[in-house]
């Protein structure tokens, strides 16, 4: 891994009449790939969306690759990307023209967007559906057009809330395999999932958050170890930590 951390979180607080996060610390450097598990409403989104600038923290500092999101968020934006759980598309452009519109707000030369926006259709299996309409795209089809978008500008930090919803079996394993190619590359990687056999074999470290809190982080050894069980499952050790 390179030196100096990706994403550095200190107290982050953030309430909606109850504290969904409190004080939250995270560390995350750059070839890291992170997995966020927790139960519904343990906080997963709203944390994910702090640390992408689109909503304000109550308290505490979120820093990526050395950029204040909240005092420098441009800055800190134009080194990331960002997939929300739901596609938020365009409908009325084709895959092309949006990846060149996305390209456009980056400020990504044409030339070298084109290039880019090619190569990710024809890896992402879209290019023959690159002129037509994202209208009448499937969920799967538009989260790959989105996951397209994201990636033109090359970002060194990818923040991923349940990537693999509504992606078929060779879909899902096409975008693991890019992430990891991403992450491999020296781009950190964050995203949370339901899919605890997905997280367990992609991430080199994951975090249980519940309560608003950490309750856990590394790799599966470590989690065994402080669950105390030593022979569990991640799906064990999952349960075991936020009941």
């Amino acid at each position: 891994m390179q030196n100096g951390h990706a994403l550095r979180v200190r107290g982050l607080t953030k309430s909606f009449g109850r504290k969904v996060i409190d004080a939250l610390d995270l560390t995350i450097m750059p070839g890291e790939f992170y997995a966020l598990l927790g139960p519904n409403g343990a906080g997963k989104t709203t944390t994910l969306r702090m640390i992408a600038g689109l909503m304000r923290p109550d308290a505490g500092d979120i820093s990526v690759f050395g950029h204040d999101v909240v005092r420098n968020p441009l800055a800190a934006k134009a080194v990331m990307a960002w997939l929300p759980d739901e596609p938020l598309l365009y409908d009325r452009l084709s895959p092309m023209e949006y990846l060149e519109f996305v390209a456009g707000l980056w400020r990504v030369e044409p030339a070298l967007a084109r290039a880019r926006a090619e190569e990710l259709l024809e890896t992402l299996g879209l290019w023959g559906h690159r002129h037509e309409r994202c209208e009448g795209f499937s969920r799967g089809m538009k989260q790959k057009t989105v996951l397209a978008g994201a990636l033109i500008h090359e970002p060194r930090f990818l923040l991923l809330d349940e990537p693999f919803t509504g992606l078929d079996a060779a879909s899902a394993r096409l975008v693991k395999q890019m992430l990891q190619s991403r992450a491999a590359a020296g781009a950190a990687v964050i995203l949370t999932t339901h899919i605890l056999d997905v997280a367990e074999r992609l991430a080199t470290r994951i975090g249980i958050l519940s309560g608003g809190q950490l309750r856990a982080e590394g790799d599966l050894t470590a989690l065994q170890l402080h669950a105390g069980v030593a022979a569990g499952s991640l799906e064990d050790v999952f349960l075991h930590l936020t009941n």
